[in-house]
């Protein structure tokens, strides 16, 4: 009976062991599961950076609007008889 208690014991603890400090134990599986959150999240705003930089290319494709607009506030440039003002705060 003894060491039926003792064997009893000893699996007990190995188990206990490899739960909390073995692979695949809690704390390992907290942290690939922390690594993944950040890595979708990263993800998700990868995504949502490309579907901004897609809208911008369709528009400078199809519209002339956004070109000009490009045209003046990065360049400078100003339509032929247009009038630039520039006001200094």
């Amino acid at each position: 009976m003894k060491y039926l208690a003792a064997i009893i014991v000893l699996l007990i603890v190995h188990l206990q062991y490899r739960i909390w400090l073995g692979d695949g134990s809690i704390a390992e599986i907290r942290a690939y599961q922390q690594r993944l959150d950040d890595l979708k999240k990263l993800a998700e705003e990868k995504r949502q950076r490309n579907q901004a930089l897609y809208a911008e290319v369709l528009d400078l494709r199809k519209g002339q609007e956004a070109i000009e607009e490009r045209a003046r506030s990065e360049l400078g440039m100003i339509k032929p008889d247009e009038t630039f003002f520039q006001v200094l705060e």
